[in-house]
């Protein structure tokens, strides 16, 4: 096993006890604890693979950024609107996620999204577990691998819809991160798909609340 495998293994088997704290604790200092974990993880990324700390947007990644965010969104507003269908809680789940946007001002989630929640899951997610998994697996099993793991993590939350949500795009971006071998657009990506699924224009369950 190389060191990269195993220290992304490490951070794995943190991220599940993390999730777990996050998601599973009092509803109302959710951000907090969110920032906190996803930091951790993120700041671990950075820890055992300095390489990352070069790993900026530039003014390249911002349209290819955009684009990916806005291709995420249109396979989550079909998304949202099967699993209401296909699901029997598929619906609640979904507003169950979106009532966390209550619990904190809009612009301090915004903020929290932006600066440490959406650049820390890249970090650790594509760019040590991922690339440790392809290091080992080659491109194809290890971007599969990766959204795997990136989903199966989601089960501690005890919402089936978000677990299948995350696969999705953990799928995504992996798939770009397998293509590019870099993190400067899958941020830009994230950040914005985070700030504007939640914030500013969500899926059609979401509209209803």
């Amino acid at each position: 096993m190389s060191p990269l495998l195993r220290r992304a293994l490490l951070g794995l088997a943190g991220a599940v006890p993390i999730w777990a704290f996050v998601f599973r604790s009092r509803r109302w200092d959710f951000w907090t604890r969110m920032s906190v974990g996803a930091g951790s993880l993120g700041l671990y990324a950075l820890r055992v693979r300095p390489e990352l700390r070069s790993q900026v947007p530039r003014r390249r990644d911002v349209l290819p950024g955009a684009l990916s965010a806005l291709g995420l969104y249109a396979i989550f507003q079909a998304g949202d609107r099967l699993s209401r269908h296909i699901m029997p809680a598929g619906q609640q789940d979904i507003e169950d996620i979106y009532q966390l946007r209550t619990l904190a001002p809009k612009g301090l989630i915004a903020a929290m999204l932006v600066t440490v929640i959406g650049p820390s899951e890249e970090l650790f997610w594509r760019g040590l577990v991922q690339e440790a998994l392809i290091e080992r697996f080659g491109t194809a099993r290890g971007t599969a691998t990766g959204a795997v793991a990136y989903g199966a993590t989601h089960l501690v939350t005890g919402n089936l819809t978000l677990t299948g949500a995350a696969t999705v795009a953990g799928g995504y971006w992996g798939a770009e991160y397998a293509w590019r071998r870099r993190l400067g657009s899958l941020l830009v990506s994230h950040i914005l798909w985070d700030v504007w699924i939640f914030l500013i224009q969500p899926t059609p369950t979401g509209k209803q609340k």
